[in-house]
């Protein structure tokens, strides 16, 4: 790969927070994100990829089905550990391949980082993505955790991609999960999301609870035939992901309507797709993620897709869609029941352009909402 250029390398860019799509771009341009190239060797900035404040990351043309998902080490390569009898066979994605669900598969993917020194990387898979219940996480090499890049990191990038429910098509160029940089601490403790909700109010709940991020809780109250989430349905069609509403959602889903009870019992190792109470707020100068509660208060995991970008919710009312999955137990799950917090964090600037601001936001103004995948 190219390295970046000294003048930018050795320095952070200015302001600690998550980086802007202004500077990410200026990344690119200066090398600390190494895109692909077109056969004249120019690199491809797709624009489509830069995001308020995160890149999203492209399908490269080799992958590999693996036996087990697996961390390199602090000390190896991930092409060291492929060589350890992990590797099944390679895989050739020019011309798209089918990934099956219930099976591991490794991707290189087409952007590289050399990263200037102090500045870090943190991913998740796209909405879209988490929606038809594909677990995808970012490797690098030398890596002792998931989804997370060294600061100063120099080298290749790795999705491990396995779909959970639906077999999906994806090909070079696809898009499964984003990358957001980082420099310096970006966190806003409890203190000061409280002062944020007082200037900027961040949800249309009465209470809120704050305590480790803002507390997110589940709806599942309405009227009798009004919908309030989706089972997914086992043995579905191929689900090709670059192609937009192009899918029947009934062949996919079972809608589940509004419990006379207030609860839902989650069936283990099923996927639901349901949503917040609460309507939800990022403001501009912010940047936010969903994380899981403590499993000591459920047997289930919430929202694999975890970030929200500046601006969301701003416009129009916007409540968060929770993918849910349960765990070894069946669970019951009641209406207004805490099931994750909305971390927040600031950014380094105010993006140009904000979620939903003259940028393709498929989720600006949702409420219970599929994938962009189904009309």
């Amino acid at each position: 790969m190219t390295n970046a250029p000294s003048s930018f390398s050795s320095a952070k860019p200015t302001g600690t927070g998550v980086l802007a799509s202004d500077t990410i771009r200026e990344m690119i341009e200066e090398g600390a994100i190494v895109m692909a190239e077109d056969k004249n060797g120019r690199p491809i900035i797709g624009e489509r990829q830069i995001q308020p404040a995160s890149l999203d990351l492209t399908l490269g043309t080799k992958a590999w089905r693996v036996r087990a998902s697996f961390l390199p080490s602090r000390n190896r390569k991930i092409t060291e550990r492929l060589h350890d009898h992990l590797e099944m066979h390679p895989i050739d994605l020019r011309d798209g391949t089918v990934f099956e669900r219930g099976c591991v598969y490794l991707v290189e993917l087409n952007e590289k980082l050399a990263l200037p020194a102090g500045v870090e990387g943190a991913a998740n898979p796209k909405s879209s993505t988490g929606r038809i219940d594909v677990f995808v996480r970012l490797v690098t090499d030398y890596a002792a955790a998931f989804d997370y890049v060294k600061p100063g990191y120099h080298g290749p990038l790795y999705a491990e991609v396995s779909p959970r429910t639906f077999s999906i098509l994806a090909r070079t160029g696809s898009s499964l999960n984003q990358l957001r940089f980082k420099n310096g601490p970006c966190l806003l403790d409890d203190k000061a999301v409280h002062a944020l909700h007082k200037v900027s109010p961040l949800s249309d709940g009465h209470d809120i609870d704050v305590q480790g991020g803002l507390g997110v809780r589940v709806h599942l109250n309405g009227k009798p035939d009004e919908v309030v989430g989706y089972r997914a349905r086992r043995h579905a069609r191929l689900i090709d992901v670059d192609k937009p509403a192009s899918l029947d959602p009934d062949e996919y889903f079972q809608p589940i309507t509004a419990p006379e009870s207030q609860f839902i019992i989650l069936d283990p190792d099923e996927f639901y797709i349901l949503a917040s109470r609460e309507a939800l707020t990022i403001p501009a100068h912010t940047a936010a993620e969903m994380t899981p509660i403590s499993p000591g208060l459920g047997e289930f995991r919430v929202h694999y897709a975890g970030f929200f970008d500046p601006g969301f919710g701003t416009e129009k009312p916007s409540r968060g869609v929770l993918e849910v999955r349960s765990h070894d137990a069946p669970f019951v799950l009641e209406d207004g029941q805490l099931v994750a917090r909305l971390v927040y964090e600031h950014m380094a600037t105010i993006p140009h352009q904000v979620y939903g601001q003259n940028v393709k936001s498929n989720y600006q103004g949702q409420a219970l909402k599929l994938s962009k995948h189904f009309r």
